[in-house]
């Protein structure tokens, strides 16, 4: 879910983007960087060390390719529209609740940063917790922790009990370097559950995949790509939805296409159009918008106060950092983020030097996945209640920002 890398271009007097940064034809501006020369020579530095294939995830990038946010909170973009699901449970017909789910998945994509950039690494043992206050009174929490560093690993778990919606899983990224583009393998999956239908089961997802093009060459261009697939075993319902890299000639950019199929043959949906702008299903021979991101509603997160934070917890963790890169004093960035990163390997030495392993917070692995340290009451409000008290116990809650 993390773009890769850039600095935010320059802008002519008339507000719109400077020549040198247009973008390629076809392209959102908001998806493509160019970086100034210093950058640029800083970045080909790096990246004439390094092979096709090799793996990016031991090598330190340069501050002025971050987004000053950790990757434990951009998962957050995808719990910014759950009430598109919310009672989808109580729906008799098994091929509209799939299709709820897929417009939640997709609803996600267009929510990112301008540019081409990439979140901050997690550290081990790094959390990020937040709440969200729907219109209705209802409520909804997030955790996510980084439960592993190599290979990095992060568990989050999202649960709304009065609407009967839990969304959790695991991102285990991949970075590589690829010649004139770089990808982040968005390996792991992400599940929904609707309380009020268990015998549906989960609906489990697999994430697309990300690439940084025009690194070496050209205009730096963040696209989506390869297949996203969806399936809920209990219906016998599958999608894969290719997101469709632009060709050398002709294409567009940010373009999807899926079929929703009822067994290994029966398709009874079509879905077509643009995860950044609209997307379009047809069924039964009808065709109708699936999501239209320019009238979007975006639940706003509450997160505590950097004073009421933990000590690991994200925002807290790399204020430093962040203020920093939002001054543009990468110098002092760049300190503060080796000044993290120091801290880590000393603590990973420390367990080595005491034969001690890290034990995750909130999350315990169970099998090959990790689940949440957390059983949910059946009843809604009893739920909400405990939910809460898991996740931050004494610590203060944030204030409410419903709108």
């Amino acid at each position: 879910m993390s773009g890769f890398l850039g600095k935010v271009t320059g802008r002519d007097k008339a507000g719109s983007p400077a020549q040198e940064g247009k973008a390629p034809e076809g392209a959102n501006p908001d998806d493509t960087e160019v970086l100034d020369e210093g950058d640029k020579s800083i970045l080909m530095g790096i990246i004439s060390q390094l092979r096709p294939g090799v793996d990016l995830s031991r090598i330190t990038l340069p501050v002025f390719v971050l987004e000053p946010r950790s990757m434990l909170e951009r998962v957050t973009d995808f719990l910014s529209s759950p009430d598109l699901i919310f009672g989808t449970g109580s729906n008799p017909d098994s091929k509209e609740r799939f299709i709820q789910v897929l417009r939640y998945f997709l609803a996600g994509w267009h929510i990112k940063p301008k540019g081409v950039k990439k979140p901050y690494n997690p550290i081990l043992g790094e959390f990020f917790r937040c709440r969200y206050d729907y219109n209705d009174g209802t409520v909804g929490y997030y955790i996510a922790e980084q439960v592993s560093h190599h290979p990095p690993i992060s568990a989050y778990y999202f649960v709304s009990p009065e609407n009967s919606l839990v969304i959790y899983g695991e991102l285990r990224p991949k970075s590589k370097f690829l010649g004139n583009s770089a990808a982040t393998i968005m390996e792991g999956t992400s599940k929904v559950k609707f309380l009020d239908k268990p015998e549906d089961g989960e609906y489990i997802i697999s994430m697309p995949n990300m690439y940084a093009r025009g690194i070496l060459w050209g205009k730096m261009v963040l696209e989506i790509g390869d297949v996203s697939h969806v399936e809920n075993a209990a219906n016998d319902m599958t999608c894969d939805i290719e997101f469709k890299s632009k060709p050398f000639f002709g294409g567009t950019y940010n373009s999807l296409h899926g079929h929703a199929k009822e067994g290994k043959k029966s398709e009874f949906a079509e879905i077509s159009g643009k995860w950044s702008e609209v997307m379009e299903i047809k069924r039964d021979g009808e065709k109708k918008v699936l999501f239209d991101a320019g009238k979007a509603d975006v639940t706003p997160k509450s997160v505590s106060d950097e004073a009421d934070q933990l000590d690991h917890e994200s925002r807290k963790l790399w204020s430093k950092v962040t203020a920093a890169i939002k001054k543009n004093d990468l110098d002092a960035a760049t300190d503060a983020k080796t000044a993290i990163e120091d801290a880590q390997r000393d603590r990973a030495k420390d367990r080595d030097h005491k034969s001690e392993t890290h034990e995750p917070k909130y999350f315990v692995l169970k099998g090959d996945e990790w689940a949440p340290k957390f059983d949910l009451p059946s009843d809604p409000k009893e739920a909400s209640k405990a939910v809460a008290e898991w996740i931050y116990g004494s610590d203060k809650q944030p204030p409410s920002r419903a709108s």
